[in-house]
């Protein structure tokens, strides 16, 4: 990989890599990152968000070792991932973007090269991104994300756009798979802000992919690149019911008003606002808290979303009197469910 100078910042890979209390696994990240064989130069902005571990003196080894290649953007308190995320993006100097999280790893090698050469070779693509593997850190297992076969890609257009917006199982572009055009990015958050402020939403994967597709082409290589960890508390699987909610909330927010905007509402929206509604009174239910359901119906009103079989159901196993007892059954289940 080539050290990166001034002259070459135009022609330049930036990587994003936010961090935050992961000291075990930094050093594999950055290791997949480093190995990149790409003919353009590769800098890598780490994003140390104030971490309680080792994890800045990890990251501060590594810049010692390629000092001309690692930035780090060090913070005295967590500000969050989001924010962090933000940060990072606005301080990449390179022409093309991609990232990878502090826990993940890349698997390839080619994986930042074929990216560029489709990018080089038609400028009408915003976005390259690839299959990935889930990764177990207990038993260091690779499996694919699900157990159906990838879909084929769709074609540019609106269809990837509600692709983004009304996610399945896997994400239609998972972005730390992903190179995108810097100044494409750029534009839109000049000109869109609203939907990339890290107060008001909790994501940043779904606005950037999204405006991306609105932008131009999508592009798809089908082979895994990313190793990504599941199991771990994070962002997207945080540790309680009310995290969970709150997150899911927040996410579905951000695509029913990118809908709005765009004037994308449609049956297949209504009916993935539906299983969002589903899931946020399924969180309420498990978490024995009132307030979410209420907010969670509140949500309903605003969105317009029609009720159906599913959403009926768990809105009648909140109700007062019938929560405790089904809180109860659901107990019991669970108890003999871990018996066999």
């Amino acid at each position: 990989m080539q050290p990166v100078n001034d002259q070459m910042a135009n022609d330049m890979v930036s990587v994003i890599v936010c961090t935050y209390n992961q000291q075990d696994t930094i050093g594999r990240t950055l290791e997949s990152i480093l190995s990149q064989e790409c003919h353009l130069p590769v800098e890598i902005i780490i994003g140390e968000d104030g971490s309680t571990d080792g994890t800045l003196s990890v990251c501060q080894t590594y810049q010692k070792q390629h000092p001309d290649t690692i930035r780090i953007l060090s913070r005295p308190v967590n500000k969050g991932f989001v924010s962090n995320y933000f940060d990072c993006l606005r301080a990449c100097r390179g022409k093309y973007i991609a990232d990878c999280a502090g826990d993940d790893f890349w698997t390839d090698r080619q994986k930042l090269e074929l990216q560029v050469r489709i990018m080089e070779q038609d400028p009408s693509v915003g976005i390259v991104h690839t299959d990935w593997l889930r990764y177990n850190p207990q038993t260091e297992e690779l499996v694919p994300p699900d157990e159906s076969p990838r879909e084929c890609p769709l074609p540019p257009g609106e269809g990837w756009e509600k692709a983004i917006l009304t996610p399945g199982a896997r994400p239609a572009i998972h972005l730390c798979t992903a190179l995108y055009r810097n100044d494409w990015v750029r534009q839109a958050m000049q000109q869109y802000p609203q939907f990339f402020d890290p107060e008001r939403y909790l994501c940043e994967d779904v606005q950037i992919a999204f405006f991306l597709a609105r932008m131009g082409k999508v592009a798809y290589i089908d082979r895994p690149t990313l190793a990504y960890s599941c199991g771990a508390t994070s962002i997207s699987n945080p540790s309680s019911e009310e995290k969970h909610f709150r997150f899911w909330a927040n996410t579905t927010r951000l695509s029913y008003d990118l809908a709005q905007t765009f004037g994308l509402r449609d049956p297949h929206l209504d009916r993935f606002l539906q299983s969002r509604l589903h899931k946020l009174l399924m969180h309420a239910f498990r978490s024995g808290k009132h307030s979410l359901r209420s907010e969670a119906v509140r949500m309903q009103k605003e969105m317009h979303i029609a009720d159906n079989g599913k959403t009926l159901f768990a809105k009648f196993i909140t109700l007062p009197l019938v929560w405790p007892a089904m809180l109860c059954i659901r107990k019991l289940y669970v108890a003999l469910k871990h018996r066999r």
